[in-house]
Order: C-alpha cells, then structure tokens, then sequence
C-alpha cells in the first residue's frame, strides 16, 4: 500500500509518531528509521496497515513503513 501525508509528532502518553495521511486518516507509524521522524516533513511511503492492533496511543491504525521518500 502506498500513502503520503504529513509527519507528526503528537504528545501522547510517551510520545508517538503519526502520518497524518492526504486520505484523511492519521496512521501510527512503525518501522522507518531516524530520519522518517521529521515533524511536519511531509513523505510517499511504503508498507502495509495493521488494523488489528491495539496500542497505548490509539491515534489510528499502524502502517508499517517498509520505504518512503521525501516529498
């Protein structure tokens, strides 16, 4: 699956990092490395959803990023 949006960090619990998708659904990040963790970076990445998950931030489904680029 393939989604760009906008980067984010929200202050939630111990902080997480979301894709505020152009789709209109904010993504939990996963996987990536350092340099994907820009605040307001906007991105096209990679990967797949896991809707099944639960997590201590419930900001929305986790997309496991395999790749992205800058946009």
């Amino acid at each position: 699956m393939k989604l760009t949006g906008r980067v984010v960090f929200r202050d939630i619990e111990t902080g997480v990092w979301v894709l505020e998708g152009d789709d209109g659904t904010t993504y939990q990040l996963a996987g990536g490395d350092r340099k994907l963790k820009k605040d307001g970076q906007r991105i096209e990445a990679e990967g797949r959803v896991d809707g099944d998950t639960l997590t201590s931030a419930m900001v929305g489904p986790i997309f496991h990023v395999s790749s992205y680029r800058f946009v």
